[in-house]
């Protein structure tokens, strides 16, 4: 389905930054494993660095890597219950998470977003996970189409990967923390856990 797919690689695989769509606002990603790719993230959206980002995937197991093992149950049945959906899990970070992508934080997002244009990017790159933060300057509004992207943030990424007809709902994620075996809501958005 997506055209440039050959292009998303070699601009991921070379330390840039990609805006696409997801279920829920668009978006910006990178590599996990590029810091260069990182930090202009923070640069584009002018963003706290205490703020981290988080990582997202077509399918939980490639994330499994980045989290501490095993996930609790409950953590198990939010994942059974909400993936793929707009639901942001932070839970303890593996070794393999940079403390670059956690603003040196012990714990990490996860994310598996309902949309088949993100899942078919991630199917087709390296690693099948990206490092994700909304696609906006901090503070103003993430943006809902392609045109808003463009207006946003087009000039500062290497490439607005185009909707094919796919929409934005409007409504973040909610995120939501693994405190013991407690749930703690962050951010209230489009899932009530």
């Amino acid at each position: 389905m997506i055209e440039n797919i050959e292009k998303i690689k070699e601009i991921l695989n070379n330390d840039g930054v990609i805006a696409f769509v997801t279920d829920t606002v668009w978006g910006l990603g990178c590599l996990p494993s590029s810091e260069k790719a990182v930090k202009k993230i923070y640069e584009i959206k002018h963003r706290e660095a205490k703020k981290p980002l988080i990582l997202m995937s077509n399918e939980v197991y490639n994330l499994f890597d980045y989290v501490k093992q095993p996930i609790s149950k409950l953590g198990q049945s939010l994942i059974k219950e909400h993936f793929p959906g707009a639901l942001t899990i932070v839970t303890e970070k593996s070794d393999r998470t940079s403390d670059y992508l956690t603003s040196n934080m012990p714990t990490v997002g996860i994310r598996v977003p309902d949309n088949e244009i993100f899942a078919e990017i991630c199917k087709n790159i390296e690693g099948h996970v990206l490092a994700t933060t909304s696609a906006n300057i901090s503070g103003e509004p993430p943006a809902l189409t392609y045109d808003e992207a463009i207006a946003y943030i087009g000039e500062q990424v290497d490439y607005v990967v185009p909707d094919y007809g796919y929409s934005a709902k409007g409504r973040a994620s909610t995120v939501v923390g693994l405190v013991k075996d407690d749930i703690v809501v962050y951010r209230q958005g489009d899932v009530v856990v």
